[in-house]
């Protein structure tokens, strides 16, 4: 055999065609793309910028900015922003607004990630089982998923908001029942284009079983999907919270959430009191938009990286 042709030679040749870092460079040279991708887009920077922010001025803020979200005073009802001791004003209970739109904020927010996080495990699980089982099974749990996808979801939520007693555990829970829908037959479809492929089949032919299957090579292969599809069932959660709170179905007092605040800021909207709906109207608005441009940055990426693998 020729020095050209020996095995070294052939290995020290591929080697030097491998970028700097070696395989791992290559690995993670698509996330990387993604990455670039994603902050060449200015307005979903500015979007995910605002989310931290967002995030900050709920969770951090009541630690910097002390106020009473407990015991009400009459004597402070409904003074206007700029009064002393209270930058965005009162309400009508006399609560100081900013810290009820941080409390009203980490309701939201709590429920909106983890009823988006309940909704999109447990649908990508319930999709990606029945694309890969098919058959009498996928038949069976799909026609589950469209029976429930027939019934309006405001309906839905508000028969089981009235039905259980309303909590912060509460509203997770019913908001992702709700929620995991359309996960499930946006995962179900990939899955049933990645069964085929020969990954698969090599598992299957070396022993591997449907749960290794599912949890090791069809779920990671549509994690863009997930990854996209978590960022508008946050938004879609954070509106339906909203939608029950202006209802008069969010969190019982004294807490509060967006919704809420915006329901009884509309009771004085003849009184003149704009800054009891305003802020609040905001914050659901500006927070919605800001994770709805973060998944539409987050998918345009996603798609380059496919189109250059």
């Amino acid at each position: 055999m020729s020095e050209a042709t020996t095995p070294s030679t052939r290995v020290a040749g591929l080697a030097g065609t491998q970028p700097e870092g070696g395989e791992v460079a290559v690995v993670g040279s698509s996330w990387r793309m993604v990455a670039d991708t994603f902050r060449e887009n200015p307005m979903a920077v500015i979007a995910l910028s605002y989310i931290g922010l967002v995030i900050l001025f709920c969770f951090v803020g009541p630690l910097l900015y002390h106020t009473d979200q407990i015991h009400t005073d009459i004597t402070q009802a409904s003074l206007p922003p700029g009064s002393p001791g209270h930058l965005f004003g009162t309400d009508d209970d006399g609560y100081d607004l900013l810290g009820r739109l941080m409390l009203g904020g980490q309701a939201s927010l709590e429920v909106g990630l983890a009823a988006a996080f309940i909704a999109v495990v447990f649908g990508a699980l319930w999709g990606a089982v029945a694309g890969y089982a098919g058959g009498v099974v996928d038949a069976v749990m799909m026609r589950v998923v469209d029976t429930l996808l027939a019934i309006p979801a405001l309906f839905a939520l508000l028969v089981l908001a009235a039905i259980f007693t309303t909590s912060i555990p509460m509203l997770i829970l019913v908001v992702a029942l709700v929620a995991w829908l359309p996960p499930a037959r946006l995962i179900r479809g990939e899955t049933l284009s990645l069964r085929t492929r020969e990954y698969v089949e090599a598992v299957k032919v070396m022993g591997g079983g449907s749960v290794r299957v599912v949890l090791r090579h069809i779920i990671p292969n549509t994690i863009g999907t997930i990854m996209v599809n978590s960022t508008f069932q946050v938004a879609d959660a954070i509106l339906l919270v909203a939608v029950l709170g202006f209802l008069g179905l969010g969190v019982p007092p004294p807490a509060t959430d967006w919704g809420s605040l915006l329901s009884r800021g509309t009771n004085y909207v003849y009184a003149g009191d704009w800054w009891l709906i305003y802020p609040a109207g905001i914050a659901i608005a500006t927070t919605v938009a800001a994770f709805n441009l973060v998944g539409d940055a987050l998918r345009d990426a996603l798609e380059v990286r496919l189109q250059r693998r």
